[in-house]
């Protein structure tokens, strides 16, 4: 687990649901849990602005850097900046890239980057969705910068639309995302599959409102695994949002603890020891945020562990059958 209290001092007006009491609710969460050794906790260093800019424009890096120390800064209608904001920023930036020395040192199977403020919505130029920098962006640069392969599996209820604009039309990244559709940001249709050379490289799943974890684990296996298995990736990330819990308060879908759980041993299953890397992105109902989280980081370390039973019968799997379709017209 990479993680540092500095990032509880980025601070959104009261009120915000992408508060500071995310991290607290998540570190109580896990820390109930009582893994034991098989969890270590390790601090990031914040991304150096070379790394950033791989993925940002200069103009967007400059604008960021540029509010350093101020409070109260609104970028737009929800994503704001405190006096913390930029420090809290660059750790979540800069924890998926200790997390790559960790894990290329042999020093763990997996790494788990609780971060705040979230990453997936920041496009290449623009802050948006409560994002400044696109943290599981920043890690998949680095990681192909090095002539590596990453697949970047989003779970999180709102689309990544940061994350697919900064790969739609490249190869070496595959990017997948499950996501309440038409939520915010509105993007992430079945259509939306890649351009020129990336072309079948993004797999998007609109879930209808109120789908449950019997359809995410069948569009896993159906879509996801097979396509996992062609692409062959060196590295595979997660964009690990909670969001889609069926108590949180921005979204209707209507997933549970197991369900998460369920789809991390998918994701251990599917991919090499060593090479996995989760970065927190939404989750507002706080006993919801800090179970799943706790749910899906056991699974992470194989550590069995009684969670709320997994979801079943809800919509949701005409999503897939459209995707099945797609993907057979593309391929």
């Amino acid at each position: 687990m990479i993680a540092d209290e500095r990032v509880a001092q980025h601070r959104p007006p009261r009120g915000h649901p992408e508060r500071p009491e995310r991290f607290l609710a998540v570190v109580e969460g896990i820390q109930r849990a009582n893994f034991g050794e098989a969890l270590q906790w390790r601090s990031p260093t914040e991304a150096p602005p070379e790394r950033v800019l791989r993925v940002h424009s200069s103009d967007h890096v400059d604008r960021i850097m540029g509010f350093a120390g101020a409070d109260g800064v609104q970028i737009d209608p929800d994503t704001y900046m405190s006096s913390g904001s930029l420090t809290a920023a660059r750790l979540a930036a800069g924890a998926g890239l200790d997390a790559i020395t960790s894990l290329r040192a042999g020093e763990a199977d997996a790494a788990f980057a609780l971060v705040r403020p979230p990453g997936h919505h920041a496009t290449p130029a623009q802050a948006m969705g409560f994002c400044l920098f696109n943290n599981v962006a920043v890690t998949a640069q680095a990681l192909t910068d090095a002539g590596e392969r990453v697949a970047i599996i989003d779970i999180d209820a709102h689309h990544g639309n940061g994350t697919q604009d900064a790969f739609f039309d490249r190869d070496d990244v595959l990017f997948v995302s499950f996501h309440e559709y038409p939520q915010y940001p509105g993007t992430g249709a079945i259509g939306e599959h890649g351009r020129g050379v990336g072309a079948g490289h993004t797999i998007n799943f609109p879930m209808p409102s109120r789908a449950t974890g019997d359809v995410y684990l069948r569009a896993f296996d159906d879509v996801v695994e097979p396509a996992l298995e062609a692409f062959r990736p060196d590295w595979v990330l997660i964009s690990a949002g909670f969001d889609g819990h069926r108590n949180d308060p921005l979204t209707n879908l209507g997933l549970t603890s197991g369900d998460y759980e369920a789809l991390a041993r998918r994701i251990v299953r599917t991919s090499a020891p060593g090479r996995r890397i989760a970065f927190l992105e939404g989750g507002y109902d706080l006993d919801a945020l800090a179970n799943s989280a706790a749910a899906f980081t056991g699974a992470l370390l194989g550590v069995d562990q009684v969670t709320e039973p997994q979801s079943n019968a809800g919509p949701g799997h005409h999503v897939v059958d459209a995707q099945i379709a797609a993907r057979s017209g593309q391929l």
